[in-house]
């Protein structure tokens, strides 16, 4: 597995992470708590070494399971988890970045991981009532304690990044990139991470799982499934998003590849620093999201898909409206 580091921050981490919300929530289809953790305990055999959870997740559950999984190479590795909501009787009532929460977050989320520190620390959301300086002050008084290691942010806007990072430096932001969903370019998350020297952690680059190709119009989807309720998973979306698929395809086929592979390269093509987190239940998906790091796309073959892109409209929001909402903040 090849390294690179998110950032200026000195945070090295593997080309490829692992997103594991999707073991055991958002969609259908989930592993039972020891299946989980020997597909992350697969991973981190194969030389992946950076772990995304969460706190909503589950909630609460990923982070056991990730923390269970990765105990016993825990000095091998680095997991990220995130703080941002209030989690009331097992559901969200909504975003809480007040200083108090935060900290009872860390503690919360420290007990669960069975760790005494984590590594990168994401506000899951941008909470519009409480200041990002104070969020920013909070985390930087758990990095002075030792609780946390790195502060990260998930989907604010650019001059949040600014603000934030005046009051604590930001080694990462986690936003949703990928060859379909690529807002970073314009609305200035990316100059901001060059300016800043931040890495970019990519969720969802695989479409949420469109961009493998195994999805179609007559694709039915389970229920519980999260997808369900987006704009680019309803038939009509999905046939005309066939388009950017049919793409992945013809590039994989010219390399000996698969469209994952061929999305996943696409993103370590665009910076050094960045790093997506494809998130997989099966074992033959890990391993070939894991090969996405040996294949090379050269100038050509970024033009070419450049090129394409350029004819390829994209049909549907990412999120319905009121999820889009709590974006770009």
């Amino acid at each position: 597995m090849k390294l690179r580091y998110l950032g200026n921050d000195n945070l090295e981490v593997s080309n490829v992470g692992f997103g594991c919300m999707g073991l055991n929530f958002g969609y259908a289809t989930k592993v039972t708590k020891a299946e989980g953790i020997t597909l992350i305990r697969e991973a981190a055999d194969r030389g992946v070494n950076f772990f995304d959870t969460a706190e909503i997740y589950g909630p609460f559950t990923n982070e056991e399971m990730v923390g269970e999984a990765l105990s016993p190479i825990r000095d091998r590795v680095v997991i990220a988890t995130k703080f941002g909501f209030d989690i009331v009787d097992g559901k969200s009532q909504g975003l809480n970045s007040r200083p108090e929460h935060i900290r009872e977050v860390a503690d919360a989320s420290l007990k669960r991981l069975g760790t005494d520190v984590i590594d990168l620390f994401y506000q899951h959301r941008v909470d519009p009532n409480v200041p990002i300086e104070d969020v920013a002050g909070a985390v930087k008084d758990l990095i002075a304690a030792g609780k946390v290691r790195h502060f990260g942010l998930s989907e604010p806007g650019a001059e949040t990044v600014r603000r934030a990072h005046k009051v604590q430096p930001v080694a990462a932001l986690q936003n949703e990139y990928s060859l379909w969903s690529r807002g970073v370019e314009t609305n200035g998350i990316l100059e901001a991470c060059e300016e800043l020297g931040i890495g970019l952690v990519c969720y969802s680059p695989l479409g949420k799982g469109f961009l493998t190709g195994a999805m179609n119009r007559d694709t039915k989807l389970g229920e519980g499934d999260f997808r369900s309720i987006l704009p680019r998973f309803t038939p009509q979306a999905m046939e005309t998003n066939q388009a950017l698929v049919d793409l992945l395809k013809r590039i994989a086929a010219e390399k000996g590849a698969t469209p994952a592979q061929v999305a996943l390269a696409w993103l370590l093509a665009q910076k050094p620093w960045v790093v997506p987190i494809p998130g997989t239940t099966k074992l033959h998906r890990l391993e070939e999201n894991i090969a996405s790091v040996n294949l090379d796309l050269d100038d050509g073959d970024l033009f070419e898909i450049s090129h394409a892109l350029a004819d390829i409209d994209i049909e549907g929001e990412r999120y319905p409206a009121h999820l889009l909402a709590t974006t770009g903040r």
